[in-house]
């Protein structure tokens, strides 16, 4: 607020920019903002705590971070081009967006991940999963060879196989196991109850293990739009700072 208010009120000619006095001042007030921003990767390795916790420390993080918006885009004075100095003002949002996001799934993720879990952990749900397929190998020995090959296909894919895409939307196309129960259930039909026909307990232990295999990926779906923005936040971040130092020096160079 204060810096938008000088902004409109302090009479720069022949127009606000950053090689004004006022520029300058927020060119050094933003400058160090983002070093201040930056120094929070090593302030994470101290455990402190009263005012100077680390809690503490990343509210003022994203308070101020977000200051930077008005404060970088009041220094350039709404001038824009080609070069070093608007390259480090769209680092300069890149990061803070891309902190926006990080913000947003912290603030809604971890509870769905831990509804999702039913007080399990990872390990757990992964060795559930080990657990049926054991049973699946087991159940699918006295069946046919045909059959028996279906049952194979899911047990030999990795059910989490499919790249970066398929782990952030959920959605895995070619699932073997998905294959392999839809051709097992035309085979047996629509039976609620495991009768002594082993494709009746292979198509139970495959609707068991579609449903394990939901809710992991749905876990590490999760797990990995947390992990997803730091991928964009941190390498832009240092990106920023070479583009600030090279903008730095143009600027005094030249001045």
């Amino acid at each position: 607020m204060v810096v938008t208010l000088a902004y409109l009120l302090i009479d720069v000619r022949p127009r606000p920019n950053g090689g004004s006095w006022y520029g300058y001042t927020l060119g050094t007030i933003g400058v160090l903002l983002i070093l201040w921003l930056t120094a929070l990767g090593l302030r994470k390795r101290a455990m402190t705590s009263g005012r100077w916790s680390l809690k503490a420390w990343t509210s003022a993080h994203v308070y101020l971070g977000l200051s930077l918006v008005v404060i970088g885009t009041l220094h350039t004075g709404f001038q824009f081009g080609w070069n070093v100095h608007t390259l480090a003002y769209v680092l300069m949002m890149l990061v803070i967006l891309s902190g926006i996001f990080g913000i947003s799934v912290y603030a809604v993720i971890p509870r769905r991940m831990s509804d999702n879990r039913e007080q399990m952990t990872q390990m757990q749900m992964l060795d559930g999963l080990r657990a049926v397929d054991r049973q699946l190998h087991d159940s699918a020995q006295p069946l046919p060879q045909r059959e028996a090959a279906i049952v194979q296909r899911s047990l030999e894919q990795d059910p989490f196989g499919g790249g970066i895409a398929a782990r952030l939307t959920g959605r895995y196309p070619r699932c073997a196991t998905a294959q392999s129960f839809e051709e097992i259930r035309r085979s047996t039909g629509p039976r609620p109850d495991v009768g002594t026909d082993p494709l009746e307990k292979i198509d139970a232990l495959l609707d068991r293990k579609m449903a394990m295999l939901v809710q992991l990926r749905r876990h590490l779906r999760y797990k990995a739009m947390l992990e997803i923005w730091l991928y964009i936040h941190v390498p832009v971040t240092f990106a920023l700072l070479a583009a600030l130092t090279a903008h730095i020096v143009s600027v005094f160079f030249y001045w």
